[in-house]
């Protein structure tokens, strides 16, 4: 397991809110300060594309399989909107929760329109109903597309997402994924690491980033100028979509050891899986990203049935 690092507080978070920030920190990270996130946000993202079809379990048809998903495995936080929690929180109140305060779908292509992700809820009725409720709601997630021209929106409601997080003690995540008319190659790694930048200029603890690619191929030494570029705002990246099991973790493996990085964001590989391989497959994730663990030993853990 790394060693557990010093939780470094932002000055916006104010001193009654202190304990609770580093709490959540601890938790969302396990203690390493690596981010191990179960991403379940797209159902807006991608409607039903991601959970019902050839190559997807008939487990994903339920969006309760999620949740049944997120209370079985190590996890660090799953996100997912709030209205999901709202519907589902009450019997899966041991969850560590994430929300992702602004979606949208996919039907509107780039070419058509450049891509533009409001916010669906305020980080106080977020708050709102963690107090209420007591559950875990440990922080926020938001949407960025650099490039847009609809980019300046996205940054200020960004902007002040991250602030009223810490000023409330939760955790935040910020994806950012260059994106529009103007952007001519989404991963280049320049400009993947200058999504990480502002990120980091936006004061957000994580940033979700897709992984870099040079001539076509993902090369995870490619990641080193994002995590450089976004300093003390962890650098994690997108699992993307259903991919080889032993592929995936040794990627994952390289993106920490190699390019730096301190965790993923793992959805569509993680749920698209039958309940049981779902949760193994977490958990070798989780090993790896929490515990130093080697891709050997984490398909160990996956191969207690066949992933």
């Amino acid at each position: 397991m790394p060693p557990a690092p010093d939780i470094r507080i932002p000055l916006d978070v104010p001193s009654e809110e202190q304990e609770r920030y580093r709490d959540n920190y601890r938790r969302i990270t396990h203690g390493t300060g690596r981010l191990m996130l179960f991403a379940g946000d797209q159902k807006v993202e991608h409607l039903n594309d991601d959970f019902y079809g050839e190559g997807i379990h008939p487990d994903d048809a339920d969006p309760e399989h999620l949740f049944r998903i997120a209370i079985r495995a190590r996890i660090g936080v799953f996100a997912t909107q709030l209205g999901m929690i709202a519907r589902y929180g009450e019997d899966y109140r041991d969850v560590p929760y994430l929300v992702k305060l602004n979606s949208k779908t996919h039907l509107v292509k780039t070419a058509q329109r450049d891509p533009l992700s409001s916010e669906l809820h305020l980080v106080r009725q977020v708050v709102d109903l963690r107090d209420r409720t007591g559950l875990a709601i440990l922080g926020v997630g938001y949407t960025i597309y650099l490039g847009s021209e609809y980019e300046p929106m996205m940054l200020y409601q960004a902007a002040q997402i991250v602030n009223n997080a810490h000023a409330n003690g939760l955790i935040t995540v910020l994806w950012m994924y260059p994106r529009g008319k103007a952007v001519k190659d989404e991963r280049d790694p320049h400009l993947v690491a200058g999504a990480a930048g502002v990120a980091a200029t936006l004061g957000s603890d994580f940033v979700k980033v897709n992984p870099p690619k040079a001539g076509g191929t993902i090369d995870a030494a490619l990641l080193r100028e994002a995590v450089a570029a976004g300093g003390r705002t962890g650098v994690v990246c997108a699992g993307g979509s259903h991919a080889d099991m032993q592929e995936f973790l040794q990627q994952l493996h390289d993106q920490i050891h190699i390019g730096g990085t301190v965790g993923n964001a793992t959805g569509r590989n993680i749920h698209q899986r039958p309940l049981d391989e779902a949760v193994r497959f977490c958990n070798a994730i989780s090993a790896i990203t929490l515990d130093d663990a080697s891709v050997e030993e984490a398909n160990k853990i996956c191969m207690g049935g066949r992933c």
